[in-house]
């Protein structure tokens, strides 16, 4: 940020929505109190979302605009303008001037006018900037400045950290920004009062603009409209839909109380800003502007909150919503409060099959409520097994809760909260119920602190205990455990209430303390662009899942069948007796006691010799058959039960397609994970392990298009080491492996010898992972003082890459942690060990991660802009899974060729490198085929 710019570029002018900004400051954070008592938890969110803003900005310009009062000169033209909206809450009253201080303190133009609304004063500004030449960047979330944009004035949401430009307004009120008040005036806004015309939504009002042009044309002609019912709306309501254009027309007209000139970006005086920091308890802000506005890099330490306002737990307040009365209060209440966390409770644990039970809903910290809809037992008594009869408690229908839950879960204005919302919206998808924005606590604590405390600690019980030190009421506390456990449906009211109404109170607890911190701790892109996207995208993947054929499934079952039968027999004639396979004791006794054979390796759980892969591996090296055949015995038995015998039970009856889980949350570097069934697992290896790709297949008239990046992890680690050599092979598109084979073993390419070309590929992938001497001579079945002697050739033929590997250790000790490209965090844990194992395995980890977690977030990036793409094309292709660096999709076969080059553009371009991204694609009527 600078006051001054080269005089050929452009000036550049911020308009902040100040009052959008307070709301969702008051939001962000749980309540705080100064030394005196004065609340000032608004305040705080505030300043810090100014200070991003601040830091973040490029332009010569900045003001913050706010509404000076309830009444404008809208009430003059409709009484009830707004008349409906909750006073604001008792505790952010007195920071309304405190907030004002803080745009002061940082010597920001503060502008507000009695009369009218910011969005006025905006509205005036934008046209006299634009007027001036100025480029105007509207900050602001709010719909109604949607009729601003144009050319020289741009929207941007800082909820979704994304511009708003022509089609997101499109994509809104299905016409462009000159219409949008014509449509505005037509569908009405409950949340402001304007009334419109009834029966007339945005669709049909986007709809009637587009036919008539404009509102007074349509209005004039109304007796053309065919339907009855609008054709006489339209008639009765004409002046109605003429005061609702006047209530909604923002003015661009009005005598400002400042001039653009005086909105200069301009230093703060720091007395005045450690004054206003240090009346309001903010030290830890103080410390960071100390010198500079922008905050220094963090130390991985994470605080999330000013430790001098200090936070208060409001006491629990848990409602039973069994009336659409109650249902409507509670909407409108988390309507006006902007923000809700939501969570459903089901008859069944699997989010595609589960049945909806009941929602809760939260909308400050202690307040929430739980909407039972399918219970079979109302009060403490017994439980009635007889179904929705007369001992059934009274609920809402279903279709009554969803009619009233359907506008504030789709609602733009009303951030949803969710912990692992995506089950959520699998569930709610299925009774109708869309749900957008979201956030989801569970990926923001991941964003945040990843694997730091351990594996799978990102759960809400986890959470609750370690933030708030809570202990949650458990599933088993309600449902019980074992033969006695009872589903969800058959909990009582009263129990079912407390368990629901606690899942979102602390969901909501939850967002309030981490979403500040992704400011705090420079997280915010990571979270906005790469994880946060991908919750509803990846819903849309499950839902959609794979269609498999059981009967390759079977067939393949079958000679895998056979081929065990087969190796069984085998071993207990190389045995010389039939003894239990499987068992490891028995085993071990075969091949150590009764053959002799040695290893000096022990299982950790018994003591005894090991008979592990890597054991039974060594000993197939050196000549043994009987090992070897088990280690095939073992391959067939797990392809057969893991794969194709439990495939064919996971295809899920109503669709015919698998439908697995992907986790955003279980991985130490970005990547996904996936469950239930996993299939990022499939071997592809062996050829029989590939046989089981066979199975997934494309839908009737559809292929399957299989795009993968080709090589990313050794194109990341040429770009992040500087890798010149490497860099210039990729540019030329050479053979990487035969290329480094012929610098380390002064070997021409032409005519190489294959084995040559294959030791370096393995010493290639292997330096991705940190691999050890001891690793690559059993990789390559050589010496160790030969594998050493590789490694070190490796390395003094590549010496950028030795240099990224001990800058990278000395950056995991140094913060705990290693960054992708992107900024995304991957811990290491035991970086600074004692035991030289433990060390060893994070010093490899922390070499590892910032590649493989770069190209985790890499195919992110390309997976959040492959249906934007496709839909801007207009094709019909839809995402269906992602395999670590590949991407499925399902294609109608008429637009093959277009979605391929579309898809490989789109991936090829998901990122900019220092060499070129590559994406091999194919397509056919199965995935082993288009592999």
């Amino acid at each position: 940020m600078t006051d001054t710019h080269t005089a050929t570029a452009p000036d550049r002018l911020y308009l902040v929505d100040g009052s959008g900004y307070i709301f969702r400051a008051y939001h962000s954070l749980p309540p705080m109190t100064r030394p005196d008592g004065t609340p000032v938890n608004a305040v705080l969110g505030f300043t810090n979302m100014l200070m991003k803003l601040l830091a973040d900005m490029d332009a010569e310009r900045v003001a913050v605009i706010f509404d000076k009062g309830r009444k404008t000169f809208r009430n003059e033209i409709h009484p009830d303008y707004k008349g409906h909206r909750p006073d604001a809450p008792e505790d952010l009253i007195p920071q309304f001037p405190l907030i004002r201080d803080a745009v002061r303190a940082f010597n920001v133009a503060c502008v507000e006018m009695e009369g009218f609304e910011a969005d006025d004063l905006i509205a005036t500004y934008a046209k006299q900037a634009a007027a001036q030449g100025i480029a105007v960047t509207v900050v602001s979330s709010d719909k109604d400045l949607m009729q601003l944009v144009r050319d020289g004035v741009a929207l941007f949401d800082p909820m979704k950290n994304k511009p708003i430009g022509p089609e997101q307004v499109r994509e809104k009120f299905g016409v462009g920004p000159d219409k949008v008040v014509d449509v505005q005036a037509l569908a009405g806004d409950s949340s402001d009062n304007v009334p419109g015309v009834p029966g007339i939504g945005i669709k049909t009002a986007a709809q009637l603009i587009d036919q008539y042009g404009d509102l007074e044309t349509l209005l004039d002609r109304a007796e053309e409209i065919k339907q009855p019912k609008r054709r006489q709306n339209l008639l009765e309501f004409a002046d109605q839909a003429r005061m609702s254009r006047d209530l909604v027309l923002l003015r661009d007209d009005v005598d400002v109380p400042e001039p653009l000139e005086t909105f200069g970006v301009k230093a703060p005086e720091s007395e005045a800003l450690r004054a206003f920091l240090t009346e309001n308890g903010f030290k830890s802000v103080l410390a960071k502007v100390e010198g500079d506005l922008i905050a220094k890099p963090d130390d991985g330490a994470g605080a999330a909150a000013d430790p001098v306002a200090e936070a208060t737990t409001a006491d629990a307040d848990y409602t039973l919503i069994q009336d659409v009365e109650t249902l409507r209060a509670w909407v409108a209440e988390a309507r006006n409060v902007g923000v809700v966390a939501i969570d459903t409770e089901t008859d069944a644990l699997s989010a595609m099959r589960g049945g909806l039970v009941g929602i809760s809903l939260a909308t400050a910290p202690g307040r929430a409520a739980y909407i039972p809809l399918a219970h079979r037992s109302g009060g403490e008594g017994q439980l009635d097994l007889g179904g929705a009869g007369p001992e059934a408690p009274p609920q809402i229908p279903l279709e009554d809760a969803v009619a009233e839950l359907k506008d504030l879960l789709l609602n733009p204005g009303v951030l949803k909260v969710g912990h692992n919302i995506k089950y959520d919206l699998h569930v709610l998808a299925r009774v109708g119920l869309e749900v957008a924005p979201v956030d989801d606590t569970m990926v923001l604590s991941y964003v945040l602190d990843g694997t730091r405390l351990g594996q799978g600690t990102h759960g809400l019980d986890d959470l609750a205990k370690r933030h708030f030190d809570h202990t949650m009421i458990t599933f088993k506390d309600v449902c019980g455990s074992g033969k006695t456990q009872i589903t969800f449906d058959q909990v009582t009211l009263d129990r079912a209430l407390d368990y629901a109404a606690e899942d979102a109170d602390y969901t909501l607890r939850l967002h309030r303390l981490l979403k500040p911190r992704l400011v705090e701790e420079r997280m915010v892109a990571v979270y906005e662009t790469l994880d946060r996207p991908m919750v509803p995208l990846l819903a849309d993947m499950e839902r959609a899942g794979i269609a498999v054929d059981p009967a390759v499934l079977k067939d393949l079952s079958k000679t895998f069948a056979a081929r065990i039968g087969d190796l069984e027999d085998e071993v207990h004639r190389l045995a010389g007796h039939a003894f239990n396979i499987g068992s490891p004791k028995q085993l071990g006794e075969v091949l150590f006691d009764e053959m002799g054979l040695q290893s000096g390796r022990k299982s950790s759980k018994t003591g005894a010799k090991s008979t592990g892969a890597d054991v039974l591996e060594d000993l197939a090296a050196q000549g043994h058959d009987l090992p070897a055949r088990v280690l095939d015995w073992r391959q067939f038995s797990k392809l057969k039960s893991t794969y194709t015998d439990a495939l064919v039970e996971d295809i899920n009856p109503d669709t015919g397609r698998v439908h697995t889980t992907f986790g955003l949350t279980g991985t130490s570097t970005g990547r996904l994970s996936s469950n239930d069934p996993n299939l990022q697992n499939i071997p592809i290896r062996t050829e029989e392990g590939r046989r089981i790709r066979e199975a997934f297949v494309a839908a009737p008239g559809h292929v399957l298009l299989s795009a993968d990046y080709s090589q990313i992890e050794l194109r990341l680690v040429a770009h992040v080491a500087d890798i010149k050599a490497l860099k210039e092979a990729f540019h030329h598109g050479a053979d990487i492996h035969a290329l480094t084979a012929s610098r380390m073993f002064g070997q021409p390419i032409e005519g190489m010898d294959p084995m040559l070309r294959r030791r370096a590929k393995a010493i290639n992938f292997g330096i991705i992972y940190g691999i050890s001497a001891f690793g690559l001579a059993r990789q390559l079945s050589i010496g160790r003082g030969d594998a050493q002697s590789f490694i070190d050739a490796y390395f003094k033929e590549f010496p950028e890459i030795l240099d990224y590997m001990e800058r990278t250790k000395a950056e995991a000790r140094q913060y705990g942690f290693v960054r992708t490209l992107f900024g995304r965090k991957c811990w290491t844990p035991g970086i600074t060990d004692k035991n030289p194992n433990m060390k060893g395995l994070a010093e490899r980890a922390a070499i590892n991660a910032p590649i493989q977690g770069g190209a985790a977030d890499i195919i992110k990036r390309a997976m959040i802009q492959v249906p934007d793409a496709l839909a801007e094309a207009g094709l019909a292709a839809r995402l269906l899974l992602q395999v670590h660096d590949e991407l499925i999709l399902e294609v109608p076969e008429a637009e093959t060729d277009a979605t391929t080059a579309l898809v490989k553009r789109v991936m090829e371009g998901a990122a900019s490198l220092s060499v070129p991204l590559v994406v091999d694609a194919g397509t056919a009527s199965t995935w082993a085929a288009a592999h």
